[in-house]
This record gives structure tokens, C-alpha cells and sequence, in this order.
């Protein structure tokens, strides 16, 4: 079995969640829930199928977001994989409807960092083994960072 790290290539400010799925259900049901929860976000939804037709299917109102989404999910070339990308919106948005989602078995990313997705090749298809998002720590915040955390959470509006 081989072990590579597929880059996640995206535009910049975009965010992107990845995930597992179980039916061609899932694109028109994840696209729902976007369009539901955030809508006027720029955005696109991606799925592999694992068997049938096994196409790539996807919805979303970005051409390019739509784009990169499909030249990822063509470089993780994993069956029942679904990526997001979200541009004017926050993954922490809607992760709890996706999580709700009946088609939904795992989210392996939601993130804006730079990610490399671990997938292992096997004889048929490759398998997400699990992610590395962003870098390693630098250090341990001191009072002043938390003061710098706190106010961007409320200057976001995620804290009042």
C-alpha cells in the first residue's frame, strides 16, 4: 500500500471542508443545507461516487470554486469523498447541519489553513487515512494573545 499527501489547491480566502459520504444523495443534500444556512456565499460541493457510474458529481453557484473542487477531488481519487469550498462564509456556519446530515459519516477537515490530505492507494481506490491542516505550534499564548483571540471572535461576530 502507498501513502502520499495530496495538496488541497484552493483560491485564496477560501475555506474548505472534507468529508466522508455514503450515496449520490449527498451532493443535492449538502448543497441544500448550504444554500439553506448561508446563503449568498460563493460555494461549491464536490462528491465521488464509489460505485455505478462512479462520476464525480457536484453543485454549487462558483465556477471556479466548482473547478477546484473537482481537481482536488480527482488528485484524492477517493470513492464516497465529498469537499466543500466556502468563499465569504465560515465552515463553523454549517458543520452542525452537515454533521446532522444522514449521508454524512465523517468530517476529516473544515479549515481555511493549507491542507494535505493523507490518503493510502490500495488495488481499486484510495482511502483518506486523515489530514494536516495548517502548520505545527509556534508556542503557548501568553495574555496578550488571548486578549488577540478574544477580541477577533467577537470582531467576527462568533462571541458577544
Amino acid at each position: 500500500m502507498d501513502i502520499s499527501a495530496v495538496e488541497i489547491e484552493k483560491p485564496e480566502g477560501v475555506n474548505v471542508i472534507i468529508g466522508y459520504s455514503h450515496f449520490i444523495k449527498t451532493v443535492e443534500d449538502l448543497n441544500e443545507i448550504i444554500k439553506t444556512v448561508i446563503p449568498g456565499c460563493e460555494y461549491a460541493v464536490v462528491f465521488s461516487e464509489a460505485s455505478g457510474d462512479r462520476l464525480i458529481r457536484f453543485e454549487g453557484n462558483s465556477r471556479e470554486l466548482i473547478e477546484a473542487g473537482i481537481n482536488n477531488i480527482k488528485k484524492i481519487s477517493a470513492g464516497h469523498t465529498f469537499i466543500i469550498m466556502l468563499k465569504n462564509a465560515f465552515p463553523i456556519s454549517i458543520l452542525p447541519q452537515l454533521k446532522m446530515s444522514q449521508e454524512v459519516g465523517t468530517i476529516y477537515a473544515a479549515t481555511a489553513n493549507p491542507l494535505k490530505v493523507i490518503v493510502a492507494k490500495t488495488e481499486n481506490t484510495n482511502a483518506i487515512i486523515g489530514v494536516a491542516d495548517g502548520y505545527s505550534p509556534a508556542g503557548v499564548e501568553s495574555d496578550d494573545d488571548k486578549k488577540k483571540r478574544r477580541k477577533f471572535l467577537r470582531d467576527i461576530g462568533y462571541k458577544s
